[in-house]
């Protein structure tokens, strides 16, 4: 079977392809299509498709979080695979062509994968409070090896208010040492992401971050041609202009629907007591109703809000392949420049702590304010400099510097793309892979056909 390269480059467009010479020219020798992607378009639905062939229906990825309803908590960003429902696209081969063997570098739903090698964020959480920078691998000698070579990984530049470059190039890194190795080698870039959200996508940051991927990734794509290994490239999502943020959950606790609970003062949201609820995730948003009589209560209500294009019940949620038990009782669609807050205290006073820092597994919603440092705080960066030297010191901290007010986005992404301009795009080195385009749901398929596996029907 042919050996296999899947980078995603998260973020990639047609528009941004032009400032990428690299990846333009795998285009030019090879071949390429808009890619029509799945609802919600955001990584975990994305990935979790592209990986079994499902729709979110299917594989039981409904966001990048969701309630669960049997632990009464709101999760966002958890790591283990037997969350995905369905056969993934290695273990189709594997049926083939048994010890077919497999690297996932940062790609999502990483823990406890059949993969044979695995690369994936994990921060240490010490006792005192203290979060430090390091990842998951298996083996577990690979850790090491790894950080001998790269250095730790860089967490505060895979997320947060200093995300950069460098977290790319240490997964590019991480991925040319791999690939030798794997048959099917994936990889995960996420650079695209942070100056497409923090600046908007027509802004001078975007061709630039476009330029910084492209360098970042030639090394690997180099690589491959001399490994004579095939090379697709895939984009979950494009990003578009943000300019309108919708507080669902504060219209929720104003109408009455939506519970608090206090504790020294802050503010928590809570689920068991809840009639309603939303969990935000950028342009999509899972509405939770506790009791069917208040649907279509709920429902009048979040259809009145500005900035909402569409309410799914669960027929409009199965005609866009998302109905399944994970969903909330209706999901609420963006208008194309609007996304979602996770907000639900009316007083920025009673906000719990978390939200003013990076908090991805505390805060019942996604926040993209996290890409800031809080811009009505001129002290901010001295704060966070005090702060680490207090890390540094081993003494315990917060880092506050996350801003309360959602104006600073300027990009967001998760609905379905109006325009092919703003659709992601698929990559291909082999001429006449692809046509004029492609779905979400027919890249485990493609995959399958670049190794040289016969297609077989997606195992549920």
């Amino acid at each position: 079977m042919e050996k296999l390269l899947v980078v995603d480059v998260v973020g990639l467009t047609p528009a941004l392809l032009q400032h990428m010479p690299r990846l333009r020219r795998l285009a030019d020798t090879g071949s390429s299509a808009v890619l029509d992607p799945v609802l919600p378009a955001v990584t975990c639905s994305m990935q979790s498709t592209f990986l079994t062939g499902l729709p979110p229906s299917g594989h039981g990825i409904v966001g990048n979080g969701w309630y669960f309803r049997d632990l009464g908590e709101v999760f966002l960003w958890r790591q283990h695979n037997r969350l995905v429902q369905g056969e993934k696209v290695w273990e189709t081969i594997r049926r083939v062509q048994p010890g077919y063997t497999v690297a996932n570098v940062c790609w999502w739903y990483a823990m406890g994968a059949s993969t044979d090698w695995t690369v994936t964020p994990r921060p240490i959480y010490y006792a005192d409070g203290k979060k430090a920078p390091d990842f998951y691998a298996r083996p577990p000698a690979l850790h090491d090896e790894l950080v001998a070579e790269l250095g730790e990984f860089p967490l505060f530049q895979y997320w947060g208010p200093t995300a950069s470059i460098r977290s790319t190039e240490w997964i590019v890194g991480a991925a040319r040492r791999l690939l030798p190795r794997a048959d099917l080698t994936l990889a995960y870039l996420p650079h695209l992401d942070y100056d497409l959200q923090r600046f908007g996508p027509d802004a001078p940051e975007a061709p630039r971050a476009a330029a910084d991927v492209d360098a970042a990734l030639a090394p690997l794509l180099d690589d491959a041609e001399r490994a004579g290994a095939r090379v697709l490239v895939l984009s979950e999502y494009g990003i578009t202009r943000a300019d309108t943020p919708v507080d669902v959950n504060r219209a929720l606790r104003t109408a009455g629907l939506l519970e608090v609970y206090t504790q020294d003062g802050m503010e928590y949201l809570d689920p068991w007591a809840s009639r309603a609820f939303a969990v935000a995730d950028h342009q999509v948003a899972h509405v939770y109703v506790a009791d069917p009589t208040d649907l279509p209560r709920v429902r009048a209500l979040c259809a009145e809000l500005p900035g909402v294009a569409e309410v799914l019940d669960r027929a409009g949620q199965g005609a866009v392949g998302l109905d399944h038990e994970r969903a909330g009782e209706l999901v609420l669609v963006a208008d194309p420049t609007a996304w979602f807050t996770y907000y639900y205290w009316d007083d920025d006073d009673r906000a719990p702590d978390f939200a003013r820092g990076v908090e991805i597994h505390r805060k019942p919603g996604y926040d993209p304010a996290e890409l800031f440092f809080d811009p009505a705080d001129r002290l901010v960066k001295a704060r966070a400099a005090l702060t680490l030297a207090r890390k540094a010191a081993g003494l315990r901290y917060a880092m506050s510097v996350v801003p309360l007010d959602p104006a600073p986005v300027r990009g967001t992404h998760g609905r379905l793309p109006a325009r092919d301009e703003d659709a992601p795009m698929v990559l291909c080195d082999r001429p006449g892979a692809l046509t004029e385009r492609l779905s979400a749901t027919d890249v485990r398929d493609l995959v399958l056909d670049l190794v040289g596996a016969d297609s077989a029907s997606p195992v549920p």
